[in-house]
């Protein structure tokens, strides 16, 4: 098997695509996923990406929550995510914002706190990576 990153990385939407105007939470991602051998893969690393397309007003406020449940919430501290939770506004057309996520928890979701009273809002969306399998390669089922 060669070595690469589609062998060895999952994505999976928490944030879908969409023009938004109002605060909103993210699906959960499980870290943990049954492959097609009926094994479970766990992922060991996990980075939130962030796209944004046009963004025509309001503040946009991104946040990584996490929980061991799938129910109860958190706000991930500073101190297990590798680079900054981005805010985007007007200047922030067609970017891509990466935070690693250190922690140890389950689940994983994006929120996005929207301030300014935007009349459009913007388009982005979030997904996030998930790296280190246990099981190689990953299933793609």
């Amino acid at each position: 098997m060669k070595r690469t990153v589609y062998h060895h990385v999952r994505a999976r939407a928490t944030l879908a695509v969409a023009l938004r105007d109002a605060t909103a939470n993210g699906s959960s991602v499980d870290r943990k996923l049954s492959g097609a051998s009926g094994t479970n893969e766990w992922y060991g690393s996990a980075m939130l990406l962030v796209h944004t397309g046009t963004i025509t007003d309001g503040s946009h406020a991104i946040k990584l929550q996490d929980s061991d449940n799938g129910t109860d919430w958190t706000d991930v501290p500073a101190s297990r995510l590798q680079g900054a939770q981005p805010t985007i506004a007007g200047t922030d057309d067609d970017k891509v914002y990466e935070v690693g996520y250190t922690g140890n928890a389950r689940y994983l979701r994006a929120v996005t706190t929207v301030s300014g009273s935007p009349a459009t809002g913007g388009t982005y969306g979030a997904t996030i990576l998930l790296g280190f399998p246990t099981v190689l390669p990953i299933s793609r089922t």
